[in-house]
């Protein structure tokens, strides 16, 4: 079993700055993507930032040139700088992992950290 936690969570400004860690840990045998998702009340579970094995990184449009998302492998963690918050930020959000424990890959999420932005 797998399991990811996750903290950096809180109340911001808009225009602040949050930074969110999100550690793997278990039977892990390598991890092909870590990343973030986000969900606000009222809207569906959509995809933040993710980061593969290989570096390469996906974010959505609404949070480009504002976050930053990296991985320390050694540490299996995964990372997403949050700056110039903005109130449509505001969400619950998930690190998601997708683990190869054995030789089967599976997808692993974190409880959820909530982030607030205030106007």
């Amino acid at each position: 079993q797998v399991q990811l936690v996750e903290s950096g969570g809180g109340l911001v400004q808009a225009g602040g700055s949050l930074r969110l860690s999100c550690a793997a840990s278990g039977r892990i045998r390598s991890i092909n993507a870590m990343g973030w998702y986000r969900q606000a009340p009222g809207k569906q579970r959509e995809l933040v930032a993710a980061i593969l094995s290989g570096g390469r990184t996906n974010y959505a449009d609404s949070v480009k040139g504002r976050f930053t998302v990296s991985r320390d492998n050694a540490k299996n963690t995964v990372y997403l700088q949050m700056n110039s918050l903005k109130p449509e930020d505001s969400a619950v959000y998930y690190c998601n992992s997708r683990v190869v424990t054995y030789i089967i890959e599976h997808e692993y999420w974190g409880q959820g950290t909530q982030v607030t932005v205030s106007s």
